[in-house]
């Protein structure tokens, strides 16, 4: 595996703090890219930047505008980002109405970056809570694909159905994409809906074939105030409490 997206088309889900904090955990020993497609630019803002100061884009390179190169931001040793802004909620209105210019419009990611393959160990996508042309340039250029699935009332019904996306997507575009798992996030276990909702996801997944990790990432506050205050996602800060802890575990389950 060389590109995994981070996807599911429901927000708050911890897709942006997955992405940073498992980059975070991989990055003691291995060089990765973050390709950040999502117009809130969160990526840059978990590593203390302010994505609207970013002078190059993936909108664009994806828009034919400026090469990938030069839109590669190093923040941390060993973790370089191709960010996003505002402007990504542009991109598929611009290109469908350039349809003679964009004759392969879930391509447009494959076409810019593809080589970049070779010059990392591992790239990691955020994507947004979508299922649209962004989604599909993301689900074109990954190799696998890892889903948080948030344990409230109307979750099974949103796994579903990105599932079905992935599945129609395999058929249709990209026959390689594979389904790495489902990871429980934002999870208190000490709601019996949230622990009634898990299981019922585990029980799912085991009945259609569907891998979900062990490992858990809890609810906490210990994300949202390391990026507010050290401007690092919380594994390139503190190793000692149950969030960075359960980062770390997964990170060995995931890609073990």
């Amino acid at each position: 595996m060389k590109a995994l997206a981070i996807s599911t088309n429901k927000g708050g889900v911890l897709k942006t703090s997955l992405t940073t904090n498992l980059a975070g955990v991989l990055s003691e020993n291995k060089k990765i890219l973050i390709i950040d497609t999502d117009n809130q630019g969160n990526v840059l803002v978990s590593f203390g930047v302010n994505p609207d100061t970013a002078e190059t884009t993936l909108y664009d390179v994806l828009m034919g505008a400026a090469k990938v190169e030069d839109a590669i931001m190093n923040v941390h040793p060993n973790i370089d980002v191709i960010p996003s802004n505002d402007n990504m909620s542009f991109l598929e209105f611009d290109v469908l109405r350039d349809a003679d210019r964009f004759t392969k419009p879930f391509e447009l990611l494959n076409q810019a970056a593809s080589h970049l393959k070779d010059q990392y160990d591992l790239i990691l996508i955020d994507t947004p809570p979508n299922l649209g042309l962004v989604q599909g340039n993301v689900l074109s250029f990954a190799d696998e694909v890892l889903i948080p699935f948030q344990p409230e009332g109307y979750s099974m019904r949103s796994l579903v159905k990105i599932l079905e996306f992935i599945e129609e997507f395999k058929e249709d575009i990209n026959p390689h994409l594979r389904i790495r798992g489902i990871v429980g996030t934002l999870v208190d276990s000490r709601t019996t809906l949230h622990s009634e909702v898990l299981q019922q996801c585990r029980q799912f997944c085991h009945e259609n074939n569907v891998h979900i990790f062990e490992t858990i990432v809890p609810r906490s506050i210990r994300f949202a105030s390391s990026v507010a205050y050290d401007g690092k996602p919380a594994t390139l800060t503190d190793k000692r409490n149950s969030l960075v802890q359960a980062y770390f575990e997964l990170a060995e389950e995931v890609f073990e």
